[in-house]
C-alpha cells in the first residue's frame, strides 16, 4: 500500500470528499518556502559555444563528434543579483545571471563514448513583485531544464557550438513559518512490495476445460 493506493483513511492526503471541514482539529505553525512570485523564461540558444571540463574517460582523441547535451540538475545558480524598486508598488526590476549546468555526450575520433561537463549562462533582466523590507530577506532562485539534440566541435577553440531549448524560472521565495490549518498527523500505511509472481497466471487456469459436458445419448 502507499498515499497513492490506499484511499480507505481519512488521514491519508488525496481527494477531498464531503464536507472539508470535517476532521480540521488544530491549527499547525510549519517552515516552508514562500513563494511571493514567479516567472518562466523559455528561449532557443543558436550557435551557443560550450567549452568542456572533467572528461571522461580522461584523454579524449580529438576532433569530437556532438551526440546530445542536457542539463544535470534543476536548479541553476543565481549570481550578479542587482534588485532595483521600483518608485510604486512592490514590484522591482530584477536582474541577475542564471548558470544552467550541462553533460555534452560525444564520440571521439577513436569512436569511444565520452562526457563532459559544462554550462549555459543566462543573463536576465525581468519586472517581478517583491515582498517589503522585513527581517528576514528574500532570495531569487532559479528552476532550470535544458536539452540540445544539435551541435558541432569547434577544433579551433576545444569548444561545441550547440543549439539549445532552455526553460528558466526565475522566483523570490522566503524561508517563512505558515500557520495552517490541520487535520492531524499522516496515516503512513505500509509499503508494497513489488513481486513477480510468475506462476500467478498459471494456478489460476481450471482444472479441466470450461464448456458444455457431453451429454448420455
Amino acid at each position: 500500500m502507499s498515499f497513492f493506493s490506499n484511499f480507505s483513511s481519512d488521514h491519508c492526503p488525496g481527494t477531498i470528499t464531503g464536507n472539508p471541514l470535517n476532521g480540521l482539529c488544530e491549527k499547525v505553525c510549519i517552515q516552508a518556502e514562500k513563494i511571493f512570485d514567479a516567472g518562466i523564461i523559455q528561449t532557443r540558444l543558436e550557435n551557443y559555444a560550450a567549452a568542456i571540463t572533467n572528461p571522461v574517460p580522461a584523454n579524449p582523441t580529438y576532433p569530437l563528434t556532438f551526440v546530445s547535451a542536457r542539463s544535470t540538475s534543476s536548479t541553476g545558480t543565481v549570481t550578479n543579483l542587482v534588485v532595483d524598486r521600483q518608485a510604486e508598488g512592490c514590484c522591482a526590476r530584477v536582474q541577475a545571471t542564471v548558470t544552467i549546468p550541462i553533460e555534452i555526450v560525444y564520440v571521439d575520433a577513436n569512436g569511444v563514448d565520452g562526457v563532459a561537463a559544462s554550462s549555459i549562462v543566462l543573463t536576465e533582466d525581468v519586472l517581478m513583485y517583491v515582498p517589503p523590507a522585513s527581517v528576514i530577506p528574500f532570495t531569487v532562485t532559479s528552476a532550470v531544464s535544458c536539452v540540445s539534440p544539435e551541435g558541432t566541435f569547434n577544433a579551433a577553440t576545444g569548444t561545441f557550438s550547440i543549439n539549445a531549448c532552455v526553460t528558466c524560472i526565475l522566483k523570490v521565495a522566503m524561508q517563512v513559518e505558515l500557520l495552517v490549518p490541520s487535520y492531524g498527523y499522516c496515516a503512513i500505511p505500509p509499503a508494497q512490495e513489488y513481486s513477480q509472481e510468475v506462476c500467478t497466471g498459471f494456478f489460476e487456469l481450471p482444472l479441466y476445460p470450461q464448456g458444455r459436458a457431453c451429454s448420455k445419448q
